[in-house]
């Protein structure tokens, strides 16, 4: 099985990147076109030709399924797709009818008036209900649905089997044992780090957070107000923090990593554990660790409890300004259905987002049981605010996690956060 190509880094790690939402407005069109040319963009690849296979072969099967229908797949640089989807919510005649985006883009399309809603369709697809709950509240912006998860990305505990029977310890069941289990590595083995995070791996601080009953943010009304420094939250990130300010992931080396330089440093040999993806395998299966390492769930702050993960992912949608809704929403339940997302995980390790389907890999590979697990217990998520992206790109979390790196008071950076994070909500 080719299930841990390195196209799928790149890929999960671009997805997670915001962009700013598109500031348009469409109205649906009245017709509903059963043939023509179905126009479809996905994201293009380092590597696009696991993704094309499967995605040829679905094509070809819709196409025999639907006769005088063509389906013609556009494959777009995902670094551009702000541009490209601004420019179709403007010109709805080059616009696709079926599309892959992010699931951090979701608030900002929806904003712009460019997804159809799915919520009353995706009732009638038997398939619906198999789809995790968690991840697909990331589909959802005020309770309706905009789009079909593709697959998802998370996050858990990498650790060196290798060092750990050399230093007796077993793997952390709560996240105080984390950070004393990581001291201890700096102490015994001080050419390692205990853990590689970083001050700018904003991903895995937010399970820090949620698992001590924070979050970033709450609804008020039709506005979100920050809740980063509330006193559960501040917990979270004081607890995150202190692995870096405590030495265990020394500062000089760990204020600006990023997640992907997290990783690194793990799959280099450099550290004993890390906070990384189902789509960080292909690179650690690549590097010094190769063959040294297993991965558990993110303990929380119980001895068996799971710390919530970020759920990144991917979905297929149907554009509002669509002429062939209706082919449109027929080739996302084929392309986003079970059949091909057992076939994408085969061909590139992409997470599939039906519970079920979850199950059989877990059952069948037991290193995608413990992501399997951590998806299980229950994800999180960002704000569903299409002002969202404009925090991402202000680095507003990782500027206060450096704030207190650096010796601010976890009150006052909080604070400073909190600040910056409801200026942007109030578009101002």
């Amino acid at each position: 099985m080719r299930a841990w190509k390195v196209i799928a880094v790149a890929a999960v790690g671009a997805l997670l990147a915001a962009c700013g939402p598109p500031q348009v407005q469409q109205t649906a069109p009245t017709e509903d076109e059963r043939t023509g040319t179905l126009r479809v963009w996905l994201f293009d690849e380092t590597n696009r030709g696991p993704k094309q296979a499967t995605v040829d072969e679905a094509v070809a099967r819709f196409e025999a399924e639907h006769q005088g229908v063509q389906v013609d797949v556009q494959y777009i640089p995902v670094d551009t797709r702000s541009q490209r989807f601004t420019g179709a919510f403007n010109d709805p005649a080059s616009a696709p009818d079926v599309a892959e985006y992010g699931n951090t883009d979701v608030a900002g399309y929806v904003a712009a008036g460019g997804l159809a809603d799915l919520t009353g369709n995706l009732g009638q697809w038997p398939e619906s209900s198999d789809l995790n709950p968690s991840v697909l509240e990331t589909a959802k912006v005020d309770g309706k649905v905009y789009g079909v998860p593709w697959y998802t990305g998370i996050r858990a505990l990498y650790y060196r089997t290798d060092i750990f029977a050399e230093l007796g310890l077993q793997p952390p069941r709560t996240l105080a044992e984390l950070a004393d289990t990581a001291q201890r590595i700096r102490t015994e083995r001080p050419d390692m780090y205990g853990i590689s995070v970083g001050g700018k791996y904003h991903y895995a601080l937010m399970p820090f957070i949620w698992a001590n009953g924070g979050d970033l943010a709450r609804r008020d009304g039709e506005k979100w107000v920050s809740t980063v420094d509330q006193p559960a939250a501040r917990q979270g990130v004081a607890a995150y923090a202190s692995l870096i300010s405590g030495g265990a992931c020394p500062r000089e080396q760990c204020a600006d990593l990023t997640g992907s330089q997290a990783v690194q440093a793990f799959a280099s040999g450099k550290a004993a554990m890390t906070i990384g993806g189902d789509f960080n395998r292909a690179a650690v299966d690549a590097g010094a660790t190769a063959g040294k390492y297993a991965v558990v769930p993110l303990p929380g702050n119980t001895p068996g409890s799971v710390a919530p993960a970020f759920a990144g992912g991917n979905m297929l949608g149907v554009m509002k300004s669509s002429k062939r809704a209706t082919l449109a929403r027929e080739f996302v339940q084929l392309l986003a259905g079970k059949e091909y997302q057992r076939k994408m995980y085969a061909a590139m390790g992409n997470l599939p987002t039906f519970t079920d389907v979850q199950q059989e890999l877990a059952a069948g590979d037991p290193k995608v049981a413990p992501f399997v697990a951590t998806l299980q217990a229950g994800t999180r998520f960002v704000p569903t605010s299409a002002t969202w992206s404009k925090v991402d790109a202000q680095g507003v979390l990782p500027t206060m996690v450096q704030q207190i790196i650096t010796g601010t008071s976890v009150d006052e950076a909080t604070g400073n956060a909190a600040k910056q994070m409801n200026t942007v909500f109030e578009g101002r």
